[in-house]
């Protein structure tokens, strides 16, 4: 009966111990939301965006993409990342884009003369040739005496025109090209900043006996 009585007592003082422990929560595993502070910031390259944005304006129509540069300096000037108002980078932007019209007007005005010569020549030969090599009424070439003169005539204003399509295709790659050039040395850097240092170093020449360092120079550019 007394070991009875001891094995209950201690039964009860081990539950009352056991409920008095406190519960211990584990902290909650956050390594999945921390977020690297030390990680380096992704790089941009604005050139190569400014490039992009110009070449597919310059692709619609010649000149935007040099409006867009314009825009970019005027930008520039109004949010002070650059000194004075850039009056003479704005006139020279302004410059290309009369260039490109004035160039393409020119080409353009040129072509149809030539192929306004071409088909009155052209005319003059089939006309001739159903009537007996007889000069067209009212049509302005009777000094032409025969038809060897008139073909190569023709054919002179052909390869003309001919060689001011190729020009205004020519001045329209030249065009995107000038604004995506004009875009990316933007952000180029070529401040006073610019140092570069040389020192001696080595490089390692593995052959088949082994290591074998060979002497050399480090160039080290500062941008």
């Amino acid at each position: 009966m007394r070991f009875l009585l001891l094995l209950v007592t201690f039964l009860l003082t081990f539950a009352t111990v056991k409920a008095q422990n406190p519960v211990i929560k584990k902290p909650a595993d956050t390594a999945k939301d921390r977020v690297d502070t030390l990680k380096s910031p992704e790089y941009v390259n604005l050139g190569r965006i400014a490039g992009k944005k110009a070449v597919r304006r310059s692709l619609i129509f010649p000149g935007l993409g040099q409006m867009y540069n314009y825009g970019l300096v005027v930008n520039d000037v109004k949010s002070g990342a650059v000194q004075g108002k850039r009056i003479g980078q704005k006139i020279y932007l302004m410059g290309k884009i009369g260039a490109i019209y004035a160039g393409g007007t020119m080409l353009v005005m040129s072509y149809i003369d030539n192929r306004q010569e071409y088909k009155r020549f052209l005319g003059e030969l089939q006309y001739r040739s159903l009537h007996n090599n007889t000069p067209m009424p009212g049509g302005n070439l009777s000094q032409y005496t025969n038809t060897e003169a008139l073909t190569i005539a023709k054919n002179i204003y052909k390869r003309n025109s001919q060689v001011v399509l190729i020009s205004l295709v020519g001045l329209y790659g030249l065009n995107v090209l000038d604004a995506y050039v004009t875009a990316r040395l933007k952000y180029f850097n070529v401040d006073d900043t610019l140092t570069f240092k040389i020192s001696p170093s080595t490089i390692n020449n593995t052959t088949m006996y082994g290591y074998s360092p060979a002497p050399a120079l480090k160039l080290t550019i500062k941008l």
